[in-house]
Parts: structure tokens; sequence; C-alpha cells
């Protein structure tokens, strides 16, 4: 089972591919990646993001995929629009199932993007996609409503063009899954920690690593929502070893 993360580095390794391929690891199936940014930052602060050329992102994914057997990604920061036609034209070309974190803005507070991006993902990315897994501040990005109730939350998922869970962690831990049209919720109870950072990478990789294991999708978003709640309260992903 091979998978692939398209994101950028954190050279902290909390969150991005490094984070990606601990939480593919932890989940039993064999990560690759492909860089499309490099950043200078912490789990505490962001300093600076240097993006790779698209010519060399498109290489890169190329030269893994012509030698590896790949059906699941997940994509992270991805930086401009630019970069954003290029991974959907990979995704078509070589007929990948994606899951999305619309990667905007770090954890610590840094704008990880050239400008806003939001309308490139809406029109290249996303409809491309099985998934997207904004949190409350990138929902509100894609679909330019304001979320502030769960009310919100539910309107805001019936805008976003693919199958989406907007994550709760500002909205009372209430997570809204919407899969074809159909919505559920599950809430998880919000643990006081400063242990967040990468959370919404390890996500959406956890998702891609239940999806190449065989999981269903709505299956595989349930045992990852327990995955990052049991890291962010055991404080470590990198040991964290997944039993469900």
């Amino acid at each position: 089972m091979i998978v692939m993360s398209i994101a950028g580095v954190d050279p902290s390794a909390g969150a991005g591919i490094y984070a990606d391929l601990k939480t593919f690891q932890a989940i039993g199936v064999y990560g690759t990646g492909i860089v499309t940014a490099l950043t200078a930052q912490n789990p505490y602060k962001f300093f600076s993001a240097s993006p790779v050329l698209p010519e060399y992102i498109e290489e890169q994914m190329d030269s893994v995929l012509d030698s590896y057997e790949v059906e699941f990604i997940k994509t992270g920061m991805l930086y401009s629009p630019e970069i954003i036609k290029l991974v959907s034209k990979k995704i078509k070309e070589y007929d990948l199932k994606a899951v999305v974190d619309p990667v905007m803005v770090a954890t610590s507070s840094g704008n990880l993007t050239k400008e806003d991006i939001a309308d490139a993902f809406n029109k290249y990315l996303l409809p491309n996609s099985i998934l997207t897994t904004p949190n409350i501040a990138e929902a509100e990005k894609l679909t330019k409503f304001e979320i502030k109730t769960k009310e919100d939350a539910f309107k805001a998922s019936k805008r976003i063009v693919c199958n989406n869970i907007i994550t709760g962690g500002h909205l009372d831990g209430l997570n809204t899954i919407n899969i074809d049209g159909e919505i559920t919720t599950i809430k998880q109870e919000l643990i006081k920690t400063d242990n967040l950072h990468g959370t919404g990478c390890n996500l959406s990789s956890a998702i891609v690593a239940y999806l190449a294991k065989n999981n269903e999708l709505d299956t595989s978003i349930i045992k990852a929502l327990n995955y990052v709640y049991e890291g962010i309260k055991n404080g470590n992903y990198g040991t964290l070893i997944a039993k469900i």
C-alpha cells in the first residue's frame, strides 16, 4: 500500500511532509513525499516560505509515479494557484484519489500562501478531489461565509464543491462531515494543550492511510479523527502506533 503526500517541508517536523510520513508509517502504509515548498517555522512561530518551481514539482510526481502504483494522495501546502493547477492536472493524468487539506495559514499564525488561493482550490482542485478537510477559517475562505454556529457549519459544508469535513477545533469540538450531500456530525472533547501544531496535516494523511487500507471514506474519517485525538492527548504523533 503506497500513498503520497504533496506538501511543504516543516523543519520542526510537526507539520507538512515530515508529519505526513510519520502518520503513514504509524498506520502501516508506505508514504512518498512531493515537496512543494520549504518553510522556516516551528510550533510557535512562522518565519518564511520558499516555493519549489512547478516544473520540478511535476518532475518529482512523475518520477515517483513512474515506479510506484499510487491510488490515494493528500495535498497540503500548495502555495500558489500555479501549483494548484499543476497538481489538479496530475491528479487527472494519473487518476489519483485526492484528499485536500486546503492549507492557507499555519497553526503558528503565519500566512503559508503567496496570495489568497481559495478561488484556485474551488476552481481547479476540489472538483477533482474525493474530500477536503478545512478548519473553520479555511472553510470560511473557501465559501466566503462566516461560521459561528453548528447551523453555519452545515450551510458552509453545502457550499464546498466536494465531500468535506469541517473540523471542529474552533467550534467546540464539533466536526461537520458532508459525504455525498449527507451531513453528519462527530463531537470530540476539546483537550487543553499547546500540542496542536500539524493536526490538520495528520488528519488528512491519516484519512489517506486508512483509505489505502481498504476502509470506506466515512470509516476512514472516523478512524483518522480518533488517531488525531489520541495524538493530541498523548502529545506525540511520531511514536503513536495506530491500533484502530
